[in-house]
């Protein structure tokens, strides 16, 4: 094992600890006070947990092998999308207006942990291929998400209105179905580079 493939592997590691760890955090808070984007955005840190989790044990592989995870990966970034919509719908169809303090906190936590990540994977994805690069597209996805998630408790303060974080959470939703298709096209790269 490289010094290179060590380090790495120390550095996925901890993003996966980070990333359980504010998963249940924000998750609490979401169900606390009905937030579409926070569950969104919770129910993402526990794919990011999952997604670096299964590049920890993938790193060993061959290419081909970690190209075929890539194609998991790829479909596992769409579970939050999938849970984002029918929390939406249901809080679309009660007109809950969540509590824009706690939102706007939570928000300003996540980004906090997913800058630390995206600045931890930087470095690292281009090494290993589609694996690397899925870790570091979903953290940096992720500190868009939290910019706006701060940015709809500020105008849910102001306006008393459930869209600001309706909007955010169906974005997050959106950001995860293109991170999935850039993993997967990525895949299906080294896949075809691996064939003898």
């Amino acid at each position: 094992m490289t010094t290179s493939t060590w380090t790495l592997q120390k550095v996925v590691a901890t993003v996966a600890i980070l990333n359980l760890a504010y998963f249940g955090i924000e998750f609490s808070v979401a169900l606390a006070i009905g937030s579409v984007a926070l569950f969104a955005d919770s129910v993402d840190f526990l794919e990011d947990a999952a997604v670096n989790i299964l590049i920890l044990i993938g790193l060993g592989w061959s290419v081909r092998a970690r190209a075929k995870l890539g194609m998991v990966l790829a479909a596992i970034i769409l579970v939050p999308a999938i849970a984002t919509l029918w929390t939406a719908w249901n809080n679309f169809a009660g007109g809950h207006v969540p509590d824009a303090v706690p939102l706007t906190l939570a928000g300003m936590g996540a980004l906090a942990v997913n800058l630390t990540c995206a600045l931890m994977l930087a470095r690292f994805r281009e090494h290993s291929g589609s694996l690397t690069r899925a870790a570091f597209l979903s953290a940096r996805n992720d500190v868009l998400a939290n910019v706006a998630i701060i940015a709809a408790g500020l105008v849910t303060a102001v306006t008393f209105s459930p869209w600001p974080d309706l909007i955010v959470g169906l974005a997050i939703a959106a950001m995860n179905i293109d991170a999935a298709r850039e993993v997967f096209e990525a895949a299906q790269s080294e896949h075809a580079e691996a064939k003898p």
